[in-house]
């Protein structure tokens, strides 16, 4: 497996998570403060098309690293949850480490 499916993997969970974020604050203020009703539709438009991305770039890291079912389904899930991507991601990326330095090609002697 190639390092780039895994960095393009972490960009789009740190993205999402962000954005997750971004949007329950949003949230707060169109229901709890009755402003920003505008904001709020673009903040969640936005975060829907980049979590649709994120769960594109999930699946092939969990199809490439041959996760179970079951892990796969908590991965793609983190993304709409707050702050869970945050912890999802890392320990994504311990996990698939190891895969990363299996396939990494000798360097060849001069």
């Amino acid at each position: 497996m190639k390092r780039s499916v895994l960095t393009r993997y972490r960009v789009m969970a740190y993205v999402t998570a962000v954005m997750l974020l971004v949007l329950c604050t949003c949230m707060v203020f169109k229901y709890g403060f009755d402003t920003g009703e505008d904001v709020t539709f673009m903040v969640s438009q936005a975060h829907g098309v980049l979590y649709i991305i994120y769960l594109i770039f999930a699946f092939d890291l969990g199809s490439k690293a041959r996760w179970k079912f079951g892990k796969l389904l908590w991965v793609l899930l983190s993304g709409t949850i707050p702050f869970a991507a945050f912890f999802v991601e890392r320990k994504v990326a311990q996990d698939v480490e190891p895969l990363l330095a299996d396939a990494s090609p000798a360097v060849a002697k001069a």
